[in-house]
């Protein structure tokens, strides 16, 4: 079948839109809903650039001036890569600091100063010490302060900000709750530095950097609304699809301090710097045709009908003319004639995206099929990034290409030792344990090793220099015997299974190294190995620790590096992209969807239940309180549904997949 989405992926499709549309309208009509300045860019890297570009400007015309620039600085994801950039300016363009004075804008509390969580360690390690700014201008929230002084200490906070003539520039990141700083929901518009317990949907989301929930912090020191309007100018930095609803009701809905970020739309001078991703949810980027006439691609026309679908409660084929005059689509009326001819066409595009052969259906014309039937029997890699990704996105589809007989291969892309917890070691080294005891009567290396293994885990974590070899590898082997498990129920050989422990991931702590070249040669290395007519990977961008992302970065660069060197098997190999864990794909993003029976669905539940050390102690379960198990069933249960509801065939259960092109 034809790809809808003709020579580019489902994951640039809003890119296209936004382009096309930047292209042909006027700015001021696509950005009628939006009460606050905002620039989309492509990437995330492109945004950060532009953003510390603007902050070096600043800082040079301060120092021609003779004046001392402000920053008022943010932590978390955001802003990474715009110290990045200005670490780069720094090195590379003479750009000083020597007139900068800087304030940021929170601390957890309580936190010491010398913590690897805290954020002076944070902006230590990835601006302060890399420029020439005197230390004696650097201004970080104590976590330290005894309870009985933070009330003075904020106001003496607060004062100094005062006192060097407020914050010229402000940056800004924005959480899941809309809280800028760590002003949570309820925050007033005239609050000042102090301190504030953190919502849990913040604390849920800190455990990527903490490790463990009992790790996070409930408290912080923040700057309040109040102090943060204070700033000459606020640049606010969001990127991913996991920010794209709070973006859309800081920048579309009403003031309200049930979204801190929202007080932004009174400010004078403020804009959000976001990517692609994070615009989703605004009106230009989803639904144009609310703003602006549209250029109607095949896909936006599928967007808008099923969107349709779900407002009036309608199947695709009983939309009628009215319907579409009534929201706003009646430029399809005049493009199309009829509501009857837009429907058939749209029914007729999700109708193929179904198929019970994910490898394609042998001896049938596979002209409006997802995949193609040659050859009969493909070589397939599943990459996981962790070792239960697999399962848990696309366990029946996986089951399915085995029994249809395909040469099946699934690799790992990281060990995922870092989320077995303590205990677990110890249970399994207990067990050895006492089997030694009892099977050969002595205890010798065995007992003296789990001795020292457990004094070193009963340590707090702060006296612990770094995780014992021996502990990560025991974790290591955790999660590869169950997946080795998980495969065996599905069917898939132990001679097919691939453990590649990407170098970036194996740092034994939360904090991962940067991405590189050999990370990129071991997946190449596979592939070259495999040859493989399809592969499989997470799209799933959302998973709170980033490693979803690190991972497919990897294998686009490995399949670029392959393209440009002219291997000629990459000509005959599609890439299917799978979601599941974390989000889904949209009806109108999926271009196969596979149907799953009741059985197949109770099948894909057991094989993610053998991985039983991420049951529900995994320390990286993110804002989303139920077990994976659950989390993959309803989501592929909600597929099948809103497909019936469209009108098409009622499954019991739907895994969804978009086509990649490199």
């Amino acid at each position: 079948m034809k790809s809808i989405f003709e020579t580019n992926s489902s994951l640039k499709k809003h890119r296209r839109t936004f382009r096309k549309a930047k292209d042909d309208f006027e700015h001021s009509q696509l950005t009628r809903e939006e009460h606050i300045p905002l620039d989309i860019y492509e990437y995330e890297e492109e945004g950060c650039k532009v953003v510390a570009e603007e902050i070096a400007d600043l800082i040079r015309e301060k120092q021609q001036k003779g004046e001392m620039c402000v920053l008022g600085l943010a932590t978390g994801n955001s802003p990474r890569g715009v110290y990045k950039e200005l670490v780069r300016l720094h090195k590379e363009d003479n750009l000083s600091f020597s007139n900068v004075i800087t304030f940021n804008l929170d601390e957890y509390y309580p936190m010491e100063k010398t913590s690897v969580n805290s954020y002076n360690h944070y902006m230590n390690e990835l601006l302060f010490d890399h420029v020439d700014i005197k230390p004696e201008n650097i201004y970080v929230p104590d976590g330290s302060v005894a309870r009985d002084k933070i009330k003075e200490y904020c106001n003496a906070y607060e004062k100094k900000i005062d006192e060097v003539g407020g914050i010229d520039l402000q940056l800004l990141g924005i959480g899941r709750t809309g809280h800028i700083g760590f002003n949570e929901p309820g925050s007033y518009m005239n609050s000042y530095t102090r301190i504030i317990a953190l919502d849990d949907i913040t604390i849920d989301d800190a455990v990527k950097d903490f490790g463990s929930l009992s790790e996070v912090p409930k408290g912080a020191i923040t700057m309040g609304v109040g102090s943060i309007f204070k700033a000459q100018k606020i640049i606010l930095l969001a990127w991913g699809s996991n920010k794209a609803e709070i973006i859309k009701k800081a920048v579309e809905g009403k003031i309200t301090d049930d979204v801190p970020a929202s007080f932004l739309q009174q400010h004078k001078n403020v804009k959000f710097v976001v990517d692609i991703y994070a615009a989703g949810e605004l009106t230009r980027v989803k639904y144009p045709w609310k703003v602006a006439s549209c250029d109607w691609t095949p896909n936006l026309i599928l967007r808008a009908i099923t969107d349709l679908c779900m407002k009036t409660n309608k199947p695709i084929l009983k939309l009628t003319d009215k319907d579409y005059s009534d929201h706003g689509l009646g430029e399809l009326l005049v493009v199309y004639k009829s509501a009857y001819d837009v429907n058939i066409r749209v029914f007729n595009i999700l109708q193929h995206t179904i198929t019970g052969w994910p490898g394609g259906k042998p001896n049938a014309d596979d002209t409006n099929r997802p995949e193609r039937k040659e050859p009969e029997q493909k070589r397939v890699i599943v990459f996981s990034p962790h070792p239960d990704d697999d399962v848990i996105s696309m366990g029946g589809t996986l089951k399915r290409l085995v029994d249809q007989k395909h040469d099946v291969h699934v690799a790992y892309q990281v060990s995922g030792n870092i989320a077995v917890a303590d205990y677990e070691v110890l249970r399994y080294l207990s067990f050895f344990k006492r089997f030694f005891e009892e099977e050969y009567n002595g205890e010798g290396a065995v007992h003296e090793n789990y001795n020292r293994i457990k004094a070193f885990l009963k340590k707090d974590k702060d006296e612990r220099e770094m995780a014992l070899p021996e502990i990560l590898k025991a974790k290591t082997l955790i999660r590869q015997e169950e997946a080795k498990s998980a495969c065996r129920y599905v069917g898939v050989p132990k001679n097919k299974l691939h453990f590649l422990n990407l170098p970036f991931y194996e740092t034994g702590q939360v904090k991962k190294n940067p991405l590189t070249q050999v990370d990129i040669d071991i997946i190449k290395e596979l592939l070259r190995e495999v040859k493989p007519h399809q592969i499989y990977a997470a799209g799933d961008l959302m998973d709170p620790h980033g490693t979803h992302k690190v991972c497919l970065e990897a294998l686009f660069l490995a399949l670029d590096q392959i393209k440009k060197d002219g291997d000629d098997w990459l000509d005959d190999c599609w890439v299917w992209l799978y979601r599941g864990a974390w989000q889904e794909w949209a009806v109108d993003e999926i271009e196969m969807a596979v149907p799953l029976s009741p059985d197949e669905l109770r099948q894909k539940r057991n094989a993610i239940l053998r991985h039983q050390s991420q049951m529900e102690a995994a320390p990286f379960m993110g804002g989303d309180s139920r077990l994976f198990w659950q989390r993959a069933e309803d989501r592929n249960r909600d597929t099948a549904m809103q497909y019936n509801k469209l009108g098409l065939a009622e499954y019991e259960a739907i895994e969804a997949f978009v086509r990649y092109i490199p």
